[in-house]
């Protein structure tokens, strides 16, 4: 009886030793390991992809619930391609596709009409660049009865080079696309990373020049208005009131991240073509750039052990939903550069290695013990207790990365692309920043007129007597009623009863960034306050509307495509002993860094 308790108690110690290891660490990642790398990644795929429900009934293709905007499902969507491209596993290949066609819009450019309200130039830039990343990753191309990767991200190109907003600041995209926007007067370093990148990527994948000009120019423009310093540091942007001057020091990750990639497709770009000067200058500006990514967005004594982190609010845990995500694409962005870029490779490798060693080693959250948190860096592997799409698709995308040595060649038209292009792609909506009739179709007739004139007869008439119908007393006769009704009206109208109505009178509803009322409070496991230190009140970038009132509405450069209308209207590249800009007098430039939310 004693040999039998002792064996129990042998078994149940045994079991509980496994127990407990299993809910301390799930991934024991061996970075030179390929079936190690695949096990993880598969894993934290299937509890990313946990998060979404697009692809269910009754839901929307391409929309992640709340708290996430509408740019984080493009976001999403490639890195859905990422995990494919790596792996080769096509489990989530459907999704990603039927997600990234349901939110084009009517004009084929990710203007979806549902979005007018919040989306930037910036969020558009989002899904432009994961669909050019289908195309040169050769995705599966969609049906012939759709756009094809490659247009998709030219209507992108087409519609954002035709908002380029010379009157104010000398040039850049601003931040919002629609005037009544919140953020409407700011031109920050995001945007234009956005469009620096797929011009970038556009010129190498399809030979243009034209593409690899716009590309110039916006380097330029953030150069002259310092967006990017001396040392290659990326700051957030500034508002167009005192043109550009009164910078938002913020550094995010995204923003060096998409410009380092961008400047390696044109390192590419300018090799293909012969331009042996222009390739040691952009191939300065990768060593630049990526020398300020590990100095600023790594933490450790040197290469050998430094992780990656978000440092402007990582640190102190005031992420918000949006830059819980931004180390995903620092991730992304850094394991491409090293295809166009291959001297980077030792060096790139090395710090994903310890990034995606680190990531993995925390993500022990979660009913299933194996959800991954924000923090890799100095926290002794322990998980943070947050857990959202950011956190995850972050620590996927850095184990992935990991196999970019066994990763087939980014491809272009003449190395085996098969995405069908369109350069005159979003024409039609090209350079709006007013979407008033976007969906309508010849001017207004007589009898339009004449049927909103009863329409609204209509609508009055029948208010009207709703609300006699409301205030009425059946217990008296019609003529008392009408007397009751008009003193009513009558002592409402005093100036007393109106003084809430005027201005100050009662508080402004409050909007979001994007000047969308909201209804209730936004928020995520990890959104314990959201406040980033700062010179504005809150912690946040505080809009004046007396400068959305004044801006003026940017003109259309073109309703027929930018290719075909733009080519010669940018200075050709020069050489200058400052490899930061590359051609003179084509005005400041206006950077961005990261999203605001209020």
């Amino acid at each position: 009886m004693w040999l039998w308790h002792s064996r129990r108690n042998a078994v149940l110690s045994v079991a509980s030793v496994l127990m407990v290891t299993n809910l301390v660490a799930t991934y024991e990642l061996d970075v030179e390991s390929t079936d190690s790398i695949k096990d993880t990644a598969k894993k934290m795929a299937e509890d990313l992809v946990s998060f979404y429900h697009g692809n269910e009934p009754g839901q929307t293709p391409g929309l992640l619930p709340q708290p996430y905007y509408w740019w984080e499902g493009g976001a999403f969507m490639g890195a859905l391609i990422d995990y494919w491209y790596y792996t080769g596993d096509t489990t989530y290949n459907d999704i990603a596709q039927q997600g990234l066609l349901h939110q084009v819009g009517p004009y084929n450019d990710y203007m979806p009409p549902n979005q007018t309200l919040t989306e930037g130039n910036d969020d558009q830039g989002f899904w432009g660049m994961a669909v050019m990343t289908a195309a040169e990753y050769k995705f599966q191309d969609p049906p012939s009865d759709q756009p094809g990767w490659l247009a998709l991200a030219q209507a992108v190109f087409n519609t954002q080079a035709a908002r380029w907003d010379q009157a104010d600041c000398n040039g850049g995209l601003r931040w919002q696309i629609f005037t009544w926007n919140n953020g409407f007067d700011y031109k920050n370093s995001i945007s234009q990373a956005c469009f620096f990148n797929i011009a970038a990527r556009l010129a190498l994948y399809t030979g243009n020049a034209t593409y690899a000009d716009w590309a110039v120019r916006t380097w330029d423009w953030m150069v002259n208005v310092k967006f990017i310093d001396d040392s290659y540091r990326v700051y957030d942007g500034a508002h167009i009131g005192d043109n550009c001057t009164t910078i938002t020091p913020y550094e995010f990750s995204y923003n060096v991240g998409a410009f380092l990639l961008g400047s390696a497709a044109m390192v590419a770009y300018t090799n293909n073509s012969k331009q042996q000067s222009d390739v040691e200058m952009w191939r300065e500006r990768v060593d630049g750039l990526l020398n300020s990514t590990e100095q600023i967005f790594f933490f450790g004594n040197d290469t050998s052990n430094r992780i990656m982190i978000e440092i402007a609010c990582e640190p102190v845990s005031l992420c918000d939903t949006d830059q819980q995500s931004f180390k995903a694409y620092l991730s992304r962005w850094m394991a491409a550069t090293t295809k166009w870029a291959p001297w980077t490779f030792d060096r790139i490798k090395t710090l994903l290695q310890n990034s995606a060693v680190a990531a993995a080693k925390q993500c022990t959250g979660g009913d299933n013990h194996r959800m991954c948190g924000l923090k890799w860096a100095n926290n002794s592997g322990v998980w943070d207790g947050t857990t959202g799409v950011g956190q995850q698709m972050a620590a996927m995308e850095v184990v992935l990365a990991n196999m970019i040595h066994e990763a087939e060649l980014p491809v272009t038209n003449s190395t085996g692309g098969t995405s069908v292009g369109n350069p005159s792609a979003g024409g039609s909506d090209s350079g709006r920043v007013d979407p008033n009739g976007r969906f309508f179709s010849g001017p207004v007739s007589g009898g339009d007129r004449a049927g909103a004139a009863i329409c609204t007869l209509v609508i009055l008439l029948t208010l009207l007597a709703g609300a006699i119908f409301m205030v009425a007393d059946e217990t008296k006769s019609t003529a008392d009623n009408w007397t009751n009704l008009r003193s009513g009206i009558s002592a409402a109208s005093r100036p007393g009863a109106l003084a809430a109505l005027t201005p100050g009178g009662r508080k402004k509803a409050m909007l979001d960034e994007k000047g969308k009322g909201l209804g209730m409070e936004r928020s995520s496991s990890t959104e314990t306050g959201e406040k980033i230190p700062s010179a504005y009140p809150n912690g946040r970038l505080q809009k004046r509307p007396e400068s959305l009132q004044q801006a003026r509405p940017i003109r259309p450069m073109s309703t027929s495509g930018v290719l075909s209308s733009a080519a010669g209207t940018i200075p050709a590249a020069t050489t200058t002993n400052e490899n930061r800009k590359s051609t003179g007098g084509i005005g400041q430039r206006g950077s961005v860094l990261r999203k605001q939310r209020q």
